[in-house]
């Protein structure tokens, strides 16, 4: 890109040009994914709860996220009476320059990267962690006590949570031997057994920590509660409105995204699919292969954004206690054992045994998802019931209409 504008404008504007065309890339990308990903979260819920999901607003629903977007930016926006109306404006923007940065050094493909950075693993780390920051400008600003609370459960549960995650990216940086992305990315090339994830039992465990970790760190379910909406009417967003408002859902959808590259590019074989034993952009070219790298990519991401979703929907919401518990008793303790072990690891272990580890993992793990891909497709939950009966986990049960009709106890 830099060699494309050199040819047209000269130094320093090629660089400006280069910037401006980078940032823009990244904007248009964090915008389609969270509209899919506002229009694939309320599908899953649905899916899981037994209803439909947006279905009138274009073909599928697709549509819905726009009519949100237009209903918020016409909507009024109000800075409540007693605010800082400077710090109440600027937070929403600060906690989306925060997961916007993330992205300037994540590839996307071999060499496909905003800021190609030595420590880009670490600045990841950095810049996604500062987004704490409007959140708790967002709180101390709105001159609400409730939303004053929000901020700090946020501020206290990130900071918390950051230490087990950070010690889990060390676990394959100790693997690799560097905390550049893009090279981490390019020693995974191969068949999918050389992925990191399968390196050694450790490894297998940090990835497990480090999304559990990562999920809490992106204030999703059931680590949310800094936005209880049971216990803190919304959080530190209570008093915001309108485009504002979005902007913080912006931001959270892209931290999601991100996150879930960083995992993928340190555990998954980045943007490798595991089944082509040589790099797309060495053999089709730099253009022709990362359009498939990027894809491969995008739907690895895809999937552990999705999975973060269906922890939401599925599982129970913690106490602030409870989360806190959990991060300091359980996921820092196991985070450093990991760590060290790792290490014995990689000085002590014979290759015939890290050999034979990377294979059973990596076909108990391919065969584990095709057990369960298999049982879905195979038995799929019915959508609709007989007459008289419930559809989905209820199938086979009478409703309590027919149930009185029929004159079954307890009906």
């Amino acid at each position: 890109m830099p060699e494309f504008w050199s040819e047209y404008l000269a130094y320093p504007w090629n660089l400006v040009a280069v910037g401006a065309t980078a940032a823009g890339l990244i904007f248009g990308f964090i915008g389609v994914a969270a509209f899919l990903a506002i229009w694939a979260e309320r599908k899953v819920s649905g899916r899981i709860q037994d209803r439909l999901g947006p279905t009138r607003v274009g073909p599928f629903g697709l549509l819905q996220s726009l009519a949100d977007g237009i209903k918020l930016i016409a909507k009024e926006d109000h800075v409540p009476t007693g605010a800082d109306r400077f710090l109440f404006r600027l937070a929403p923007y600060l906690a989306f320059c925060a997961s916007f940065c993330g992205f300037l050094a994540l590839p996307f493909g071999d060499g496909l990267v905003a800021k190609d950075l030595n420590v880009s693993a670490f600045f990841m780390l950095a810049v996604l962690s500062s987004e704490v920051f409007g959140v708790v400008l967002a709180g101390y600003a709105s001159a609400s006590k409730w939303s004053l609370f929000g901020g700090v459960r946020e501020a206290a549960q990130v900071v918390s949570y950051e230490v087990p995650r950070a010690m889990c990216v060390v676990v394959p940086v100790c693997v690799t031997g560097t905390l550049n992305l893009n090279t981490i990315g390019r020693q995974q090339t191969g068949w999918f057994w050389d992925w990191n994830v399968f390196h050694d039992p450790f490894t297998f465990a940090a990835f497990v920590i480090f999304y559990v970790t990562a999920t809490a760190s992106c204030k999703r379910a059931p680590f949310d509660l800094a936005e209880a909406e049971s216990e803190l009417v919304a959080g530190f967003h209570t008093e915001y409105s309108g485009f504002r408002w979005s902007i913080f859902f912006l931001a959270e959808y892209g931290s999601m995204f991100a996150v879930s590259g960083l995992a993928v590019l340190l555990f998954l074989g980045g943007w490798h699919t595991g089944v082509l034993p040589f790099e797309p952009t060495v053999e089709w070219g730099f253009w022709a292969g990362n359009l498939l790298n990027f894809v491969v990519f995008a739907g690895k991401c895809s999937v552990l954004v999705l999975v973060m979703m269906w922890m939401r929907w599925s599982l129970p919401r913690l106490r602030i206690d409870q989360v806190m518990m959990t991060c300091l008793q359980y996921f820092l303790p196991i985070s450093c054992v990991l760590l060290v072990g790792v290490c014995v690891w990689l000085l002590l272990a014979p290759a015939w045994l890290t050999t034979g580890t990377r294979f059973v993992l990596a076909f108990g793990s391919l065969a584990l998802v095709l057990g369960v891909a298999g049982s879905v497709i195979l038995r799929p939950p019915p959508a609709t019931g007989p007459a008289g009966q419930l559809p989905g986990v209820w199938a086979g049960r009478s409703t309590p209409l027919t149930a009185a009709k029929a004159g079954e106890p307890g009906a």
